[in-house]
């Protein structure tokens, strides 16, 4: 952002680029609008003429004033169906920007860097992309149906006062820079406000995000009074930040109402006086008066409007800072990748998400085709974070991490995760079918590529089971289904995928011991000939890998096979002993 320009400017400068092909429905409103404030103009003349009419008998006849209530008449129906016109043209803008604007958010989304989305929280992400966009749509509504047309006829109501009578509207001039005034006073303090509003109410859904998806874990602490308090505190701090926000925008409706009240009363004794002069005729007054409402209502409209535009730009705004987020970036030109590359290198990796203590420090080895590692050592070690920088979610301070020959840095991060094949500790089962999330990596797999994979880790009894098999609809984060039921199907996701390399971490810590043993071989046989990388607790997974990366506070404290480190007596014999880890 430029230093000259506000957020509020800068937010609206940057919906309008939005309207892209919407311009000429744009052109239309802006059309409209002048059309029908041009005819709503013609009606107190018209009145006035009718009145002047009245008061001279004899000067017009009755089918005259027909004549012009019929003019009045058609006028009010034309303009009826143009407010209709705008204000259908007005919802098609709006929610076509929004819609663009969500498309280009949750794109966006995409190529956000893992450690920029843990600092702003799940729950306000959401809230952005969400329920900003829905907010700020409500105000771009009110700016297309009452901003233009209003504008329009503070333009065309001075004009026509002007041919009336010059000098009461010179006056009624004058007096226009106190709604102004008052406007600008309210809209500044509404905007400040209104985002403060916006930020809070993105911190409480923060919160109650993080306490519905962890509710069982907060039941089964006993930790619900403690989030009450929680939530309370994020729901006061909302409370009070939306009072203040109310507090302004609602100062708008009296203040217009006070500018309304002395400008008719301005207009009404100089309309008096000048026709006791003879300067102005009984219509004329009637047509001033009336042409003084209709200047002055859309200072009420459009200041209520301009309250409510500060609401929309300050959830604008925050939608913006997010899509101004920083990207990945991705190698301009990278290098091929062997098609037969199956092996990857750490060397002299260091990482640390808060870049002030080190997670993993120093982390050099090797797996070459065809070969099994396995991670073991304490929660918190950094065995998680190994996999996280390999798979380019993160990239490391320090060191070289190579995919075959190549430095993963100068591969494209989707080359770099095509080549694994993942099952973590964290499920992660999608809205739809049993057939769609197990063919998440290919979807274009047959049916009965689907059901072949299923049988392979035994999870087809279990999908035959369910109401409509294959085509049974599971819920939002696998609703319905058991940890170990979801461990399951994604590991039947992977069998699916059948990539070169495998990343397992924790793969069965869900899965009951019997079950574990079922889909033992079938991991076997999967792994055969692959390079795979795995994180477990097991002795049964660990005991067939070919090297033991024993991590203790974020370095690699010993390597082997089980064997060969449990004759050193060190560490890794503790832990064995111990059952910690093992």
């Amino acid at each position: 952002m430029k230093p000259n320009q506000t957020p509020g400017k800068n937010s609206f400068s940057r919906l309008l680029s939005y309207t892209g092909s919407q311009r000429w429905l744009l052109f239309l409103s802006l059309l409209f609008s002048a059309a029908s404030v041009t005819l709503a103009l013609f009606l107190p003349k018209w009145a006035g003429d009718a009145i002047d009419a009245m008061t001279a008998p004899g000067e017009i006849t009755l089918s005259d004033i027909g004549l012009i209530l019929s003019r009045m008449l058609i006028a009010a129906v034309l303009c009826a169906v143009l407010q209709w016109l705008i204000s259908v043209i007005g919802n098609r803008i709006s929610y076509e920007i929004v819609r663009k604007v969500r498309v280009d958010a949750f794109v966006h989304l995409q190529h956000v860097p893992l450690s920029q989305l843990d600092r702003l929280g799940y729950g306000d992400t959401v809230s952005r992309i969400v329920n900003d966009t829905e907010s700020f749509a409500d105000g771009l509504l009110l700016g297309f149906t009452q901003l233009f047309p209003g504008i329009a006829t503070l333009l065309g109501t001075l004009l026509f006062m002007l041919s009336v009578h010059w000098m009461i509207a010179l006056l009624v001039f004058l007096v226009t820079p106190l709604s102004l005034l008052a406007a600008l006073f309210i809209s500044r303090r509404t905007f400040r406000y209104s985002r403060e509003q916006t930020d809070a109410r993105g911190a409480l859904n923060a919160v109650t995000d993080e306490a519905v998806n962890g509710m069982k874990v907060i039941q089964a602490f006993g930790r619900e009074e403690q989030e009450k308090q929680r939530f309370s505190q994020a729901n006061e701090t909302l409370r009070k930040a939306s009072l203040r926000a109310t507090f302004f925008s609602s100062l708008t409706n009296p203040t217009t109402r006070f500018v309304n009240s002395l400008v008719y009363a301005l207009v009404a004794l100089f309309g008096i006086l000048s026709a006791v002069r003879g300067d102005l005729t009984i219509g004329g007054i009637t047509c001033l008066l009336a042409y003084a409402t209709q200047y002055m209502k859309p200072f009420n409209e459009i200041t209520g409007v301009i309250s409510e535009f500060q609401v929309s730009l300050a959830s604008a705004a925050r939608v913006f800072a997010f899509l101004d987020l920083p990207e990945e970036q991705e190698p301009a030109d990278p290098p091929q990748l062997p098609e037969s590359c199956e092996e990857f290198r750490f060397s002299d990796v260091s990482f640390s998400y808060n870049k002030v203590k080190p997670t993993v420090s120093h982390i050099s080895f090797e797996a070459r085709p065809g070969m099994q590692i396995a991670l073991v050592g304490p929660t918190g070690c950094g065995k998680t974070t190994l996999i996280q920088l390999l798979m380019r979610f993160y990239d490391p301070d320090s060191g070289v991490i190579t995919l075959g020959p190549v430095p993963t840095a100068d591969l494209p991060r989707q080359t770099v995760r095509s080549r694994f094949g993942m099952v973590l500790q964290d499920t992660w089962i999608r809205a739809g079918t049993v057939s769609e999330n197990i063919a998440l990596g290919r979807p274009d797999a047959t049916e009965e590529e689907i059901r072949a994979a299923a049988v392979a880790v035994q999870a087809d009894p279990l999908i035959r089971r369910l109401p409509q098999g294959y085509e049974t609809r599971i819920g939002e984060n696998g609703e319905g289904l058991s940890e170990g039921e979801r461990q399951l199907l994604c590991i039947a996701r992977m069998m699916l995928y059948n990539p070169p390399m495998l990343i397992l971490d924790e793969a069965t810590s869900s899965v009951d011991t019997r079950t574990e043993a079922k889909i033992h071989t079938a991991f076997q046989s999967l792994m055969s000939g692959k390079t795979v990388l795995v994180v477990a607790h097991r002795l049964s997974t660990i005991r067939n890998a070919d090297t033991i990366l024993v991590m203790k506070d974020g370095i690699i404290a010993e390597a082997g096979t089980h064997e060969d480190l449990l004759s050193r007596d060190g560490f890794y014999a503790s832990l064995y002993r111990s059952g910690t880890a093992v």
